[in-house]
């Protein structure tokens, strides 16, 4: 009986001063009152079993997430067909219940973070927005549905060779301008043909505090594992993010999370990368991360829906019809 309250107040005092117990023969943390299997971070501190703790100096409290939407065009710059071969609606719907998904279950484990979407929207048919609408309306998010006409962006941009080239580089303007104009702090630049997991938003916005506080730097972190990132035996540094690796990459597609600071202080290079189409297309953006941390997880936390022998499209060793499957109907 005496070990046991010496015990209780030993572990009353660790606590106390901010440390943590293992025990790995009883295979939990008497101080965090958890399994060693259960998530052990909370809101102050990153855990990693064996790697220890990170305090969280970079705390985010807001994320604002811009999708941006053109369910009249099957497949930008391509004559191929996306894998499963459906018509380009059916992905918009299915990429956005996947993220009305991830954003309930951030919800869930980030209640303190405010969460806005805004759907930048490039003149879809009326009978689709009414789709993409009905779907949010569903929803308790709080969104703002823009669209966008591309006439606003006709002496700036550069004219090109095909309405859709220059369509995709004035709504890509615009999103950016709505991040810069309505962004707080975390900016998520997301395409509509993306897939999440449902745990994607929890683990880019744990891994975005974990490393940035670290590293002492804003980031730019990419939701999926590209094909191509393998191509070419580029050498990377490997990460541990909050509950997977996540490699350092030079070059990203115009999906990704990055913050208010990162797009305020390049705002020059994300401005360019849309005045014209370069080679490679994302050619300014990729400038940045001569300077700055970019990200991609492993494995990967959302599947780019391209044809299956795209190098920009599906990552490795993920269950594609099984994520497909999950995302036809909006989540309970």
């Amino acid at each position: 009986m005496l070990t046991n309250i010496l015990k209780k107040f030993f572990v009353k005092i660790i606590k106390a001063l901010g440390f943590e117990i293992i025990d790995q023969n009883q295979f939990k943390s008497p101080t965090l009152n958890k399994e060693l299997n259960e998530q052990l971070s909370n809101i102050n501190k990153s855990i990693v079993l064996p790697l220890g703790e990170v305090k969280l100096n970079r705390k985010i409290s807001d994320l604002l997430i811009i999708f941006r939407t053109n369910s009249n065009i099957e497949i930008w710059d391509q004559n191929k067909k996306r894998i499963f071969e459906a018509n380009k609606i059916e992905y918009v719907k299915r990429s956005l219940n996947s993220l009305i998904n991830a954003i309930d279950n951030l919800n869930k484990n980030y209640s303190s973070i405010k969460i806005n979407l805004v759907i930048v929207d490039d003149k879809s048919k009326k009978e689709n927005l009414d789709k993409i609408i009905n779907i949010l309306d569903k929803t308790n998010i709080n969104y703002e549905l823009i669209n966008h006409d591309n006439s606003e962006h006709k002496k700036i941009i550069k004219e090109q060779e095909s309405v859709d080239t220059f369509s995709n580089l004035s709504s890509l303007l615009k999103s950016f301008e709505v991040g810069k104009n309505k962004g707080k702090d975390l900016i998520y630049f997301i395409e509509d043909d993306y897939l999440h997991f449902r745990s994607s938003l929890e683990e880019m916005i744990g891994t975005y505090e974990r490393i940035s506080s670290q590293l002492d730097k804003e980031l730019v972190i990419c939701p999926a594992d590209y094909p191509y990132l393998y191509m070419n035996n580029e050498k990377t540094n490997l990460l541990v993010g909050s509950k997977r690796h996540w490699r350092t990459i030079n070059k990203s597609l115009c999906s990704f999370m990055t913050s208010k600071k990162i797009l305020e202080k390049y705002w020059n290079n994300f401005y360019q990368n849309c005045l014209d189409r370069h080679d490679p297309f994302e050619k300014y953006l990729n400038q940045i991360y001569e300077s700055e941390v970019c990200i991609s997880p492993v494995k990967s936390l959302s599947i780019h829906m391209t044809n299956i022998n795209s190098s920009y499209g599906l990552s490795p060793f993920i269950d594609y019809k099984r994520l497909w499957d999950e995302n036809e109907q909006m989540p309970n």
